[in-house]
C-alpha cells in the first residue's frame, strides 16, 4: 500500500533533500524514523529535490507499506522522533499509482528579502542594500510566462533530460515597507532555476539588464549570462498540487 506524508522543515542543518554520503538529509532523517517506527527498511520518494539551505513550509512524499501497524498513530509519533526542525502534518493512504514527484501537477516556491538590519529575519531572508524597481521586476516576472525553455537558469552540469518547465505565475509582492517576497509556480522546476531567476530579476531592478537583455538571456540558455544564484536561506518550496 501506498501513502502520502505531508511535512515541512527548517533547511539551514541539512544538505538538502534527498540523500548524500557526505552530510545528513531531510530524506536520510524521515528514512530513519519511518524505520524505526515500522520496524523494517522504508525508502521515502520526495516531490523535489530541495537544495541544501532551502527550506519547506509544505513538502509531500509518498513510501510503500504492506504491514498491519496503526497508521492512525504514525504521524503522532514520528513527530516525537524526528529534530524539531522537521514536522510532520498528516500521513494518508493513496492509490497505488501516485507519485510523489511525477504526479505532482504544480509546485510554488517563495523567494524572501528585505532592506535594513532585521535580526528576526536574517535566516529566512536575504538582506539587500539596492534600491529595487519591483515595477520592471514584475514586468520581468512576466516575461517568464511567454517562454518555457529555462536552460539559462538551470545549474551548469546538472543531469536532466529537459530543460523545459511551464511557468504559470511569476509576481513579486510586498510585505512591508522593507520586505518583499518572490511567488513563481511552475509545473518542474530545474536544479537551482528559482534562484538564478531572483538573481536575474534583481538585476532587472536595479538598472542594470534591460526587458530586451532578459529575454536574450532566457532565449540564449546560456547560465553564463543570467544573474548569480541567490543565497538558498531565503528560498521556501510553499506548496505541491497534485
Amino acid at each position: 500500500m501506498r501513502y502520502f506524508i505531508w511535512f515541512c522543515y527548517d533547511g539551514g542543518n541539512y544538505h538538502g533533500w534527498q540523500n548524500q554520503p557526505n552530510g545528513n538529509t531531510v530524506q536520510a532523517e524521515l528514512e530513519r524514523g519511518l524505520s524505526t517506527l515500522l520496524r523494517r527498511a522504508v525508502s521515502v520518494t520526495g516531490a523535489g529535490r530541495t537544495d541544501a539551505g532551502v527550506h519547506a513550509r509544505r513538502m509531500a512524499a509518498h513510501f510503500d507499506y504492506d504491514g498491519d501497524y496503526d497508521m492512525g498513530n504514525l504521524a503522532y509519533k514520528l513527530n516525537h522522533l524526528l529534530p524539531q526542525d522537521i514536522g510532520v502534518e498528516r500521513i494518508e493512504r493513496v492509490g497505488d499509482d501516485m507519485h510523489a514527484r511525477f504526479s505532482a501537477i504544480a509546485r510554488t516556491y517563495h523567494y524572501y528579502i528585505h532592506t535594513g538590519k532585521a535580526p528576526f529575519a536574517r535566516n529566512y531572508s536575504l538582506e539587500m542594500h539596492y534600491q529595487l524597481d519591483f515595477e520592471r521586476m514584475n514586468e520581468a516576472g512576466r516575461i517568464l510566462l511567454e517562454y518555457e525553455d529555462f536552460g539559462a537558469f538551470c545549474k551548469a552540469g546538472s543531469d536532466v533530460k529537459t530543460t523545459l518547465c511551464k511557468v504559470t505565475h511569476a509576481q513579486w509582492h510586498q510585505v512591508s515597507p522593507t520586505s518583499w517576497y518572490f511567488e513563481i509556480t511552475a509545473n518542474r522546476f530545474l536544479r537551482n532555476m528559482v534562484r538564478a531567476v531572483v538573481g536575474t530579476l534583481i538585476e532587472v531592478g536595479r538598472g542594470r539588464m534591460t526587458m530586451e537583455e532578459f529575454r536574450r538571456v532566457i532565449e540564449n540558455g546560456q547560465r553564463t549570462q543570467a544573474g548569480e544564484s541567490m543565497p538558498a536561506k531565503a528560498l521556501f518550496l510553499e506548496n505541491v498540487v497534485y
